[in-house]
């Protein structure tokens, strides 16, 4: 029987060490951590913080992400910039491209629908 994933205190959840993002556009470079795991029915389910930088999206499957700390844009590649803060939460279709613009250290929780 199918089980609910626990992302207990998504706020002061333990990440591991921080990696450059893949697709740095400038200065400065960000760098990001994930803590996720994968459901048996395909979900990824997780936590993932970034430091200030820019650079393209990656993900391009459908993904629900709820903002937890800091402040970025989202900026579509055809679309208006899409500000977002603690709170907030955000529905990304498949095959969303853009960029990521991170002003303050964010944050979120989320889950990547396949």
């Amino acid at each position: 029987m199918p089980q609910p994933i626990l992302l207990a205190a998504t706020a002061s959840l333990a990440l591991p060490s921080a990696t450059p993002v893949k697709e740095p556009l400038g200065e400065p470079v960000a760098a990001a951590a994930t803590h996720a795991r994968e459901a048996a029915n395909g979900l990824l389910t997780g936590v993932w913080e970034c430091s200030p930088g820019r650079w393209r999206r990656q993900v391009l499957a459908s993904e629900f992400s709820h903002f937890i700390a800091g402040h970025c844009f989202f900026i579509p590649d055809d679309g208006e910039p899409i500000e977002l803060r603690a709170g907030d939460a955000v529905l990304f279709p498949a095959n969303c491209a853009g960029t990521w613009d991170i002003r303050e250290t964010v944050r979120k929780s989320f889950v990547i629908i396949p």
